[in-house]
């Protein structure tokens, strides 16, 4: 609130040319060199999704300032990684915000609902495999995609593929989750046209490596253009995937 109040005392100097455009300058520079965040305003306009928080890094105070900035901005707010504790600390100041716990993921929506567009799957292996797939699923719907989900079609059971395979067609982009070897991914991409785009998991017994095992196999796939992405990122994966969408609606 205080800088707030400074910002507007310079601004309303300036406007009685009191100070020159030089010093309003520097007074912003200082501003944003004190600052701890350093809200990127124009990510939507630039990158075609909003500037989301990563949550795992910061401290909680951190995080309710970046939560003030973005909702303030009238933006969607997206934290992803925020653990149990730091969500104890942040739901009193915002009682309206969404926890996921699985996902460790807070979601604060405002009320400008923008029309739906494209339409992105996203298929998981195993059922461990969730909530990566729900943390790719709130970027996703946060930045007004349409999302599907197929949970727990993995090859241990194809069949269980088959019997979507035509409903996961119809999509513009495939996010496709696994763990273990990871071998969904390649599976997927020789059965439809739109991008794929692969998430390992850190699902699996000792040799999958905390996930090392599904992302090499992902990387050395033998069905051709499988985009991956880092091991248990769904947030990185719905960005591309957003990206596709975008693209597509030019």
């Amino acid at each position: 609130m205080e800088q707030d109040i400074k910002l507007k005392d310079v601004l309303y100097r300036y406007q009685n040319k009191e100070i020159c455009t030089e010093d309003v300058i520097s007074f912003l520079e200082e501003e944003v060199e004190r600052s701890e965040i350093v809200f990127d305003r124009d990510r939507p306009s630039r990158c075609g999704f909003p500037e989301f928080i990563y949550g795992a890094s910061k401290t909680a105070s951190q995080i309710e300032s970046a939560v003030r900035k973005i909702k303030q901005s009238g933006q969607q707010v997206l934290v992803t990684r925020l653990n149990k504790k730091k969500y104890n600390k942040l739901k009193k100041t915002f009682p309206e915000a969404v926890y996921d716990s699985s996902a460790e993921a807070l979601i604060l929506k405002n009320n400008k609902a923008a029309e739906p567009k494209g339409k992105i799957v996203i298929v998981t292996a195993g059922t461990s495999d969730i909530p990566v797939a729900m943390e790719a699923k709130y970027t996703a719907e946060l930045c007004s995609c349409n999302v599907k989900t197929y949970f727990d079609i993995g090859v241990a059971g194809i069949h269980r593929l088959f019997s979507s395979i035509e409903k996961i067609r119809k999509a513009d982009a495939v996010i496709c989750i696994a763990g273990m070897e990871g071998a969904l991914p390649s599976v997927l991409a020789g059965l439809v046209s739109c991008p794929v785009i692969a998430v390992p998991t850190s699902v699996g017994y000792g040799t999958s490596l905390q996930g090392f095992t599904p992302l090499f196999a992902m990387l050395t796939s033998c069905a051709s253009g499988v985009t991956v992405v880092n091991i248990n990122n769904g947030f990185g994966a719905a960005c591309a995937a957003i990206r596709i969408i975008n693209t597509r609606a030019i």
